[in-house]
């Protein structure tokens, strides 16, 4: 049968039937023949397998269908723990060194392979708070993560002995243990099951205590607690539509959180290979197809110190431009020009602020990257659109595919480029790799080729360009796990393409000749694929737990060997991460100087140093607006990618009114906030519903409000890794209450966040530590007692919020249609103590959008005994922007007067409100110095 629309989707109408669950086997050693059970059951009418493309669903129900041309793996039951070990000979120690020779200790298992019969242990003090394990072949080089990727820390080794945690080991059979030093305790035991080292398979096993609190190991849609007793998370990236739980996602990030009410530690393994890591009842195990053990443990002992210490192993977000945290709108979707420009006006006719349009690929020619439209897309009216944007102080973002459409001889100058350049994975005979994207059969680029990033960038900067092309301020980057329409061995790119229609028809006529947009708007302030590498690389003896068949499924084959020697096998996990910093780099040598917003879908170890991230393809469901809580957190507070949100509203599928509403007060409070949403999906625009349009206003007012106070946190943790979004445990850190709270999370350090999380509900049950709180909306106090609260009555256009006392909230005293205006209105301070009576906030301010400042407000506020202290460096010019108001909350007698000094400082007035025990103050004070505010 022929689908009503031959245009290939990447979501699925609500009705589909289609269910996917990626399933778990119980022992994760009884490989059984995997690829005769592909890990999917899937509820699909027959019809329906030739109305989507599979593809596009991330894993691909196409692929369950047999093909001839693939021949079962069987794949051996075993027992990892039967292997000998290794024994610890010729130990040596140096001050804040310890190096051995470990020696297969018995008969070789070759459970997966053949044992490594000699390894080499280094162990280094790196710094107080981080002790590095690796364990490599000693006698054949191994891959490791590149220093392209990951640049290791350098310089010589700390004393052990002051060091926070120490490495003991014990010699036969082999294993080690991380403790604290000062009271013994045990982080990390390896002597949890025997030490296996093969060629295509490395297996480490650690105890952990019962019932362990663990966090991290994404990307994943879980639980923010990882379930102790049955989890496997398995690491290699994929297009993974609707974000299934329990299976990998687009990125890798192997580094744990182990939170008891004892501290916090931090593991990382930096290790790109695929990986199972299975979490069990008093067990951590790590099973790895290929690298080496490269173990960092960082010391702690509280939340925020281990998430300090990892960013600085692993590189500090890069900062952002003040605009990115404006409210951003895309959909895939926007036939032309005409509806891209009517979006535009009907937020602003809407009274909504809109920071960022932005344009998915339907504004380019066939699909194809780096290349726009004549008829749809027409470079004079993306001109237009971008002037009229930037008149109006908003900002224009673009996506673009890493695939390059296989288009030799049409003058395609990406395609031309990058065949001159040399740059695209070949075969080992020199015939491009070609696989099927969006415009049909494709090439990919050889991030490590020598001429990668010089042809990337410049691609970027041609096709960018102000003046004859289009002239962004951002980019999205997406495709890069990276996808591949494609079923493997994918022999055929050019007839599967035919076949699944790619590239896409459009789906209506272009706009006619001299369509007018912004008119009389009301604006408010190659060769077949073969290849003769060794079978083991395509299917590697252990089988991850992917939910595809093969590990080349519909991703770059992973037999492929890039220019610099390395294979496609041990890097594919590093492919989006390396897109990420060729096209940062592109972006900053557009505007050199500028900061750069750029938005991944993969992700990798690091990632958060050079771009931002969505969430990736999730679905218009509630479960899905929960998981987005626990996604952002894992981004933002575990793997130091701050610059992160979800698809407001849902992606995939037809949202609701309420739904919609609800996801928009929460997406107020992600850092980066975009509403965005596939081709087969109603529009979801905020405006679309009165319920929506009122929630989207309120929520983006107070998210403009308190930008300048998200925008201090995160350039601290730019600085040094404070995470700006956080669970309830980074501040409670020995309330074993917020452990598994992951629909709650703090905004900043003082913003505690509780969303309604239930369909058609005006009700939440919300867990308030023993601390004192202030209602964000009234300012009345609110005593938490390490219980759980129910709040009623909030209405679907609200979010529950509330101040964490001992916090300093800087304020703007009003919103704005464009960060722009905002940045001229006046601060608001707002003081809420802690029980002790004490504060403290920050404030930063800066031009907004340079790399280097030279010139900055850094503020430090402190409040006891009645007086807010305001001092630090005051040499940014804000202009005529002032304090001018400070309020004070937990006040429960009226004051007799107020006092303010400051250079220009004035007092004008004060009220006490004994119902809400609050104390306004307004005043007139310059930001040109210190001052203070005092309650007589």
């Amino acid at each position: 049968m022929v689908p009503t629309s031959s245009r290939p989707r990447r979501t699925l109408p609500s009705d589909s039937g289609l269910f996917l669950k990626a399933t778990v086997d119980d022992d994760y050693h009884d490989q059984r023949a995997r690829l005769n059970q592909p890990n999917l059951h899937l509820k699909v009418p027959w019809v329906m397998c030739f109305m989507f493309k599979a593809a596009a669903l991330g894993v691909l129900f196409l692929s369950t269908i047999a093909s001839a041309s693939h021949q079962p793996v069987d794949r051996q039951s075993a027992n990892p723990d039967s292997c000998p070990g290794y024994t610890a000979k010729n130990v040596k120690t140096g001050k804040g060194t310890l190096s051995a020779d470990l020696i297969l200790a018995g008969n070789a298992c070759n459970v997966y392979g053949t044992d490594v019969k000699n390894l080499k242990l280094a162990v280094k003090y790196e710094e107080d708070t981080r002790i590095h394990v690796k364990i490599t072949d000693a006698k054949n080089k191994r891959y490791e993560v590149p220093d392209e990727v990951f640049k290791r820390p350098s310089g010589s080794a700390v004393d052990a002995k002051a060091a926070d945690i120490k490495f003991n080991y014990k010699t036969s059979p082999f294993s080690f243990t991380i403790t604290r030093a000062k009271t013994g305790e045990v982080l990390f035991d390896s002597s949890g099951g025997s030490l296996v080292f093969e060629s295509q398979y490395l297996r480490l096993k650690t105890k952990l205590p019962s019932q362990a609190n663990i966090y991290g190991l994404g990307e994943h849609t879980d639980s923010f607690r990882l379930n102790p007793t049955n989890t496997t998370r398995t690491l290699w990236n994929r297009d993974a539509y609707g974000v299934a739980q329990g299976s990998n996602l687009y990125g890798s990030h192997p580094i744990y959180f182990e939170q008891r009410t004892s501290g916090t530690h931090g593991v990382l393994l930096m290790n790109s290979d695929g990986m199972d890591i299975n979490l069990r009842d008093g067990s951590l195990e790590y099973n790895v197809i290929g690298g080496v053990f490269d173990f960092y443990f960082l010391s702690g002992p509280s939340p925020v110190q281990v998430a300090q210490q990892y960013a600085t192993l692993v590189g500090k977000p890069a900062e952002v431009p003040y605009w990115g945290f404006g409210f951003h709108q895309c959909r895939w979707g926007y036939h032309d020009y005409v509806d891209v420009a009517n979006v535009i006006t009907n937020y602003s006719a809407a009274g909504i602020p809109l920071e960022t349009m932005w344009t998915d690929i339907d504004y380019m020619y066939k699909l194809r990257t780096f290349t726009n439209d004549p008829d749809y897309f027409p470079t004079a009216k993306l001109h237009q659109i971008t002037d009229y944007l930037h008149n109006h102080d908003q900002r224009y973002i673009v996506m673009i595919d890493p695939a390059v459409a296989h288009q030799p001889n049409q003058n395609y100058s990406a395609f031309d480029n990058g065949v001159k350049d040399g740059v695209f994975l070949k075969f080992q005979n020199g015939t491009l790799f070609q696989g099927v994207v969006w415009p049909g059969p494709t090439v990919y680029p050889d991030w490590f080729h020598p001429n990668a990033t010089k042809y990337w960038t410049g691609e970027m900067q041609r096709f960018f360009d102000p003046k004859t092309g289009i002239d962004i301020d951002g980019l999205w980057i997406d495709m890069n796990e990276a996808a591949n329409f494609c079923d493997f061995p994918c022999a055929d790119p050019a007839g599967f393409a035919a076949t699944g229609g790619n590239p896409p028809p459009r789906p209506a006529a272009p706009p006619a000749n001299g369509t007018q947009i912004f008119q009389n708007q009301k604006r408010q302030t190659s060769s077949s694929n073969s290849t003769t590498s060794t079978e083991n690389w395509l299917n590697p003896p252990y089988a991850i737990h992917n939910p595809l068949d093969q590990l080349s499924e519909h991703t770059i084959r992973t037999d492929l060997i890039h220019a610099n020697g390395l294979r496609e096998y041990d890097t594919h996990n590093l492919f989006g991460f390396m897109m990420s910093m060729n096209s940062q780099k592109g972006m900053e040598l557009r505007r050199p100087g500028k900061r750069t917003l750029v938005i991944t879908r993969s992700t990798f170890v690091g990632a958060g140093a050079k771009v931002g991230k969505w969430l990736g393809d999730n679905l218009s469901t509630w479960d899905h607006y929960r998981w987005s809580i626990s996604g952002q957190l894992g981004m933002a507070s575990i793997y130091q990618i701050p610059m992160v949100g979800s698809d407001i509203c849902g992606f995939g599928g037809n949202t609701t009114e309420t739904l919609c509403a609800r996801w928009a007060t929460l997406g107020a409070f992600s850092p980066f906030m975009r509403n965005h949403n596939g081709d087969t999906s109603i529009s979801q625009e905020f405006y679309r519903w009165p319920t929506v349009a009122s929630a989207a206003k309120k929520a983006i007012g107070i998210r403009y409000q308190l930008l300048d106070y998200i925008y201090t946190h995160f350039h601290r943790q730019s600085n040094d890794g404070t995470p700006l979004l956080s669970p309830l445990w980074f501040h409670y850190p020995t309330d074993s209450n917020t452990y598994p709270v992951d629909l709650q999370f703090f905004y900043g350090d003082s913003v505690l966040v509780s969303p309604v999380t239930q369909e058609n509900s005006t009700s939440v049950a919300i867990y308030l530590p023993k601390d004192t709180f202030y209602d964000y909306f009234t300012l009345a106090p609110v005593q938490g007692s390490g219980s759980t609260v129910s709040l009623s009555n909030v209405s679907f256009t609200d979010i529950p919020l509330h101040i964490r006392g001992g916090g300093i909230l800087p304020m703007r005293v009003e919103s704005a249609m464009t960060t722009t205006a905002l940045r001229k209105k006046d601060f608001q301070i707002v003081v809420a103590p802690s029980p002790n009576g004490t504060a403290t906030g920050y404030l930063y301010i800066d031009d907004g959008v340079s790399v280097s400042q030279s010139k900055t407000i850094d503020v430090t506020f402190q409040y006891a005994k009645g007086t807010l202290k305001a001092s630090g460096k005051f040499n940014y010019n804000v202009g005529n922007v002032k304090v001018a108001k400070v309020v004070f909350l937990g006040v429960k007698s009226q004051p007799k007067g107020v006092s303010v000094s400051g250079s220009g400082a004035k007092s004008k007035d004060f009220k006490w409100d004994s119902a809400t025990s609050t104390v306004t103050v307004t005043v007139d004070i310059p930001l040109k110095g210190a001052f203070t505010v005092a309650l007589k």
